[in-house]
């Protein structure tokens, strides 16, 4: 609790250590278990001088590898700013590896209830380069862990299954394996995967499976997956692919949601999006209302059982929660038009791209935006997200 408000933090990532994998994975999976590596080949100094200029002499940390090769498509330079970024950061870092660690700095910042994401294995399951049998072995290792990592304080640590999306016919077995084991909820990407967005037909059972048992869905990005990401085809830098992912994966995720007939179909479905931020939320959809559902409403209206049936808004503010980030610009505003029943707060603790100062950050909002609103996003609309 701060200030008197009781907090949820429902982006908060655990740091998955490296030996965990070898454990969890099965014996014939484990020769797939990822170990930290020379980021690549070795070269000479002309060569590394030609290649990464004004960082030619900063050491290029170990990264984490499959057979040699990185589970992160991400620019050496940035990787080496991140890890310098990182060596700053080192104690809170070491923090999210355990739950004392977790516990010991959410009771330092008032957060009672946090959300626990993954970070790499979310990379490592979510790759198209590999087959299903891999990404579901990953995926099972990583909530087995996870509920391990849990089980110290199952009241504040809330852990959803990380489920892989490769064969959608396994998606409902490893979503009932979850559901038997205590999980109220699931984290995916919004990116496609296998070249099927969330809305393709092949999920349908999954989308029914989480509707029938009021599973939570959470909706995360991460820059620099084996995946298709928005901005990763015109862009090469940490710079211009960061900027993109999050929010415009976010974007068309809810898109794909409501085009492609997901809410109509599924219509107590909880859909959670996080670490985009909320500021692009009402022109996206004005747009969708006004422009799209309004002149082409009949395109998918007319559809077997009709996707569209009713403006995209209406669809967001029955079934979906979105995170705002502290620092947004005319962030009031958004509360006003959007609706703080239907906002969330993470802190993204730890990861790099977000200070440690995040509930400082969102506390300082409280003249802004008045104790209601502030009372409804930290603590009352992430437990109607959550089912808590």
């Amino acid at each position: 609790m701060r200030d008197g408000f009781r907090i949820i933090d429902v982006d908060r990532h655990v740091l998955e250590p490296v030996a965990m994998w070898p454990e969890y994975l099965p014996a014939r999976m484990r020769e797939y278990a990822p170990r930290l590596e020379p980021f690549g080949p070795p070269e000479t100094l002309a060569e590394r001088l030609n290649r990464l200029g004004e960082h030619t002499l900063l050491p290029t940390p170990l990264i984490l590898c499959v057979a040699g090769v990185p589970i992160m498509r991400v620019p050496e330079a940035a990787y080496i700013e991140v890890s310098l970024v990182a060596e700053r950061r080192r104690e809170l870092l070491a923090a999210a590896t355990t739950p004392r660690g977790h516990l010991a700095e959410m009771d330092a910042t008032g957060v009672d209830v946090a959300v626990m994401l993954p970070t790499y294995a979310s990379y490592l399951v979510n790759d198209d380069s590999i087959d299903a049998e891999r990404s579901r072995a990953y995926a099972r290792a990583y909530n087995r862990w996870l509920g391990d990592f849990c089980s110290s304080a199952p009241a504040r640590l809330l852990g959803p299954a990380l489920i892989s999306r490769h064969d959608p016919e396994a998606m409902v077995g490893d979503l009932e394996r979850a559901v038997h084991d205590g999980v109220r909820s699931v984290i995916l990407r919004p990116n496609p995967v296998q070249g099927r967005t969330l809305s393709a037909p092949a999920y349908a059972r999954f989308w029914a499976a989480c509707e029938h048992h009021a599973l939570t869905v959470l909706l995360h990005e991460g820059t620099h997956a084996r995946l298709p990401t928005a901005g990763a085809d015109r862009f090469q830098t940490q710079f211009g692919q960061h900027a993109c992912s999050h929010p415009m994966e976010a974007m068309m995720a809810l898109l794909s949601l409501i085009e492609g007939g997901v809410f109509e179909a599924y219509p107590t479905l909880r859909v959670g999006l996080l670490e985009a931020g909320c500021g692009f939320l009402p022109y996206w959809l004005w747009r969708l209302d006004h422009i799209e559902y309004a002149q082409m409403r009949g395109e998918v209206r007319g559809e077997v059982r009709g996707r569209v049936r009713r403006p995209p808004s209406e669809y967001f503010q029955r079934q979906c929660w979105i995170a705002l980030e502290p620092g947004e610009a005319m962030l009031d505003r958004v509360v006003t038009e959007v609706g703080a029943t239907r906002m969330v707060f993470g802190t993204d603790f730890p990861h790099l791209d977000h200070g440690p100062g995040m509930v400082d950050e969102m506390m300082a909002l409280r003249g802004a935006l008045g104790d209601e609103a502030l009372r409804a996003i930290l603590w009352d609309s992430p437990c109607a997200l959550m089912g808590v």
